[in-house]
């Protein structure tokens, strides 16, 4: 019964990401998001004001230095995972964040303003940006969880998160704040940056096995958090999709389909993973008359891919939901994960 959903999503989504994997590989490129190096690694680089540290969650280098504190102060519990915290499977959401920065979806798409307009306002996240305000829920609740959890010791100061010009009721802006309106979500992420779990997960016994157990426990609050994130976000931000092309619109309702089936595998978010699995996505936003699979300055690739993400999606709502529900069912065991992370790395050599 398992194999049967296996091969259902292999066929769905077969020979879409092989060449663009492994080509990521040969660029290059910087393997950091963008404006790494520029974004607060301490709190305290943060303004500091009336005993409150104050954090601009609309300024890019500013979320991104959130996603830099939570990766530093998370770091010594990955050491056993390879060098400079490459290994930190919570590199999946800075690379994430910093693709929608390099590719402008995070920018204003109405036009209407010049936020994140390389003529205007750079590193301004728009509220109107769909992308951002769900990335929201991927960034400063995460933070918020961890600061409760105590990820970042006996803080000294309060932290405070500045709101948007518009929408602001969608949001909330400190610990408090967030626990009195997204209590569960809260602690999905509380439950995975708990200090004393850290400490379970990581400790190497010199069995294998054991380790692998363990950093599956880690990797399933991360993925549980992570999709509960994108389904309080989904519905709240529905009505944002209307400032993007059509095109652009189901690709990101494809996209966050497709992460439901990615979590199901606690798929390993670190940094070298999540780089090479990227390196299929488009690298602009999708315009009125890009036409799959025929987007002329997309590769063969990043076409396939798209195609593929669609189809899964709209499989899934032909059964309403059922393919999702099995393939769930299929990755409920260690062995069945294993497969369905193989399933997704051979991708790459199909």
């Amino acid at each position: 019964f398992s194999i049967h959903v296996l091969l259902i999503v292999t066929v769905t989504m077969r020979s879409a990401t092989a060449t663009a994997w492994s080509e990521n590989d040969a660029t290059g490129e910087d393997v950091y998001p963008p404006l790494w190096y520029l974004a607060p690694e301490n709190l305290l680089d943060y303004l500091v004001k009336d005993n409150k540290i104050v954090i601009d969650a609309w300024n890019y280098q500013e979320r991104l230095g959130v996603y830099k504190n939570l990766l530093n102060s998370s770091a010594k519990y990955f050491t056993a995972f390879g060098s400079q915290n490459f290994g930190n499977i919570l590199w999946g959401l800075p690379l994430q964040h910093g693709w929608q920065f390099r590719t402008g979806r995070l920018a204003d798409p109405s036009s209407v303003t010049s936020c994140g307009r390389e003529d205007g306002d750079l590193l301004c996240i728009s509220v109107r940006s769909w992308w951002s305000c769900m990335n929201y829920y991927l960034s400063v609740i995460p933070f918020l969880g961890a600061v409760e959890a105590g990820l970042f010791g006996q803080l000294q100061y309060e932290i405070e998160i500045l709101p948007p010009e518009e929408r602001r009721t969608d949001f909330c802006y400190s610990v408090a704040d967030c626990w009195s309106r997204i209590p569960e979500l809260m602690d999905d992420w509380k439950a995975y940056f708990e200090v004393n779990n850290f400490t379970f997960f990581f400790i190497f016994s010199g069995s294998p096995a054991t380790f692998s157990f363990k950093l599956d426990d880690a990797l399933s609050l991360m993925w549980r958090a992570h999709v509960a994130s994108i389904a309080y976000a989904l519905p709240k931000f529905q009505d944002s999709l209307k400032y993007l092309s059509d095109p652009e619109a189901n690709f990101g309702e494809d996209w966050a389909s497709a992460v439901d089936f990615i979590a199901a595998t606690h798929f390993r978010t670190d940094l070298p993973t999540t780089n090479n699995f990227q390196a299929f996505l488009p690298q602009r936003m999708l315009v009125e008359g890009d036409v799959l699979p025929f987007i002329c300055d997309f590769s063969p690739q990043q076409n396939r891919v798209l195609v593929s993400m669609k189809a899964l999606h709209r499989a899934n709502q032909l059964t309403g939901g059922l393919l999702l529900k099995l393939w769930r069912k299929a990755m409920s065991t260690e062995a069945g994960r294993k497969m369905g992370r193989e399933l997704i790395g051979n991708l790459a050599s199909s």
